[in-house]
């Protein structure tokens, strides 16, 4: 097996496929009102920076953030997930990690995400990689089905 983080096209029948595979994931673990998934096209614009993880020419995992300015400037880490068949190997960090560099690159010293309560290994993904809890930010509220994570980025002058 030999991954690679590339950045990609949201239009690209991996990436489409995948959120598909997630979106279903997300609604059988959380209420609609609990799920905050961008679309294909929120992440379409020039505020987002997309990536895929590939083994070879397959695409098995995807993550993306946006740029934001609604409560303060930073980035928001979006869309992270891994095909169950090449979850524990590390891709999920690896996607994480290449995220965090282009947030950096861009001049955003903070990352933000949402996450769902129920997702264990996302969870402890997101404190391993040095991410604190925090309350709601931008337009999110208060649930019992989202945690809400920040982490400061070391910007290199």
């Amino acid at each position: 097996m030999h991954i690679t983080i590339a950045r990609c096209n949201v239009h690209s029948p991996g990436f489409t496929t995948l959120v598909r595979h997630l979106d279903a994931e997300m609604r059988a673990l959380y209420p609609a009102e609990s799920n905050h998934l961008d679309s294909i096209d929120d992440l379409a614009g020039s505020d987002a920076f997309v990536v895929g993880a590939f083994d070879f020419l397959q695409q098995v995992g995807c993550g993306a953030f946006k740029r934001m300015s609604d409560d303060s400037v930073y980035g928001e880490v979006k869309r992270v997930f891994v095909e169950p068949t090449y979850r524990g190997l590390g891709i999920s960090r690896r996607i994480l990690d290449a995220l965090e560099e282009e947030m950096e690159r861009q001049g955003l010293a903070v990352s933000r995400l949402e996450a769902g309560a129920a997702g264990a290994e996302a969870l402890s993904l997101y404190a391993r990689a040095g991410y604190h809890r925090r309350g709601p930010f931008g337009a999110y509220r208060d649930d019992p089905n989202s945690v809400f994570f920040e982490k400061a980025l070391d910007l290199v002058c």
